[in-house]
């Protein structure tokens, strides 16, 4: 974002000159813009961040797309559609899909207290927002009821944090953005996990970075998930979908 819209965008926000002063300070210390403001533009929602919480990226409304159209899909046969967000930090995908959908049974996961107080914020009724290591928080009954899974999980290699912005690196949790050694500590828990929690033809989704595909897509058949990758230029953005079959008809 250029400067210039930066400064509308304070201005606009704040409520006399005091404030301005005082946002402008912050953001001249290098606190992340979104955090300033108190909210970020994601998929054309105002989505609320705070300190703490992982501030979702233009490249994440790709995930959230795809999720979306899988549960489309669903709805489309006539049944209201069962959608997980693990890692769900500020809920952001999850919101896109609630303005999306007029019916869907929605929960959304994270293992970070802060994440999920403002999950619940951004979310409110139409969402179930619980506290656990991925699957951990879930319901039991859910367990092969679930149409799509979506995971933003971290999957920044550990090496490479030090070659991160210091908005990131600072100012936002490093549980949201290492993913290991080689990036995928967290996604091969999703991944191994999802088969269990899938129903019959169900969706996983999950972002990636682009020299993880292989490794994602290879994690993905050995769970029994047929993998298939999509990108978009525009965003800079990946993402991996597996598919359960759907089993005998």
């Amino acid at each position: 974002m250029f400067a210039e819209e930066e400064a509308r965008l304070l201005v606009a926000h704040a409520a006399d000159p005091a404030m301005l002063a005082e946002m402008v300070r912050r953001r001249l210390d290098g606190v992340p813009l979104e955090q300033v403001l108190g909210w970020v533009d994601f998929g054309g929602l105002r989505i609320g961040v705070q300190p703490g919480v992982f501030v979702p990226r233009r490249r994440t409304e790709l995930l959230a797309e795809r999720a979306v159209a899988a549960a489309r899909a669903v709805a489309a046969g006539g049944r209201t559609p069962v959608v997980v967000e693990l890692c769900c930090g500020s809920g952001a995908v999850s919101a896109v899909l609630l303005a999306a959908l007029d019916h869907v049974e929605l929960y959304a996961s994270d293992v970070d207290p802060v994440a999920v107080r403002c999950a619940r914020g951004n979310l409110g009724e139409r969402a179930h927002v619980v506290l656990g290591d991925l699957y951990g928080g879930l319901p039991a009954a859910l367990a092969g009821r679930v149409d799509v899974l979506v995971a933003n999980a971290p999957y920044v290699p550990l090496a490479e944090l030090a070659l991160m912005p210091p908005e990131a690196r600072l100012y936002e949790p490093p549980s949201a953005l290492s993913g290991g050694d080689d990036g995928l500590d967290v996604l091969r828990g999703v991944i191994a996990g999802a088969p269990a929690w899938l129903a019959a033809g169900g969706t996983l989704v999950v972002e990636a970075g682009a020299i993880q595909v292989d490794g994602i897509s290879a994690l993905m058949a050995g769970a029994g998930l047929r993998p298939t990758t999509v990108r978009s230029a525009e965003r800079g953005a990946t993402a991996v979908i597996g598919n359960l079959d759907a089993g005998p008809s």
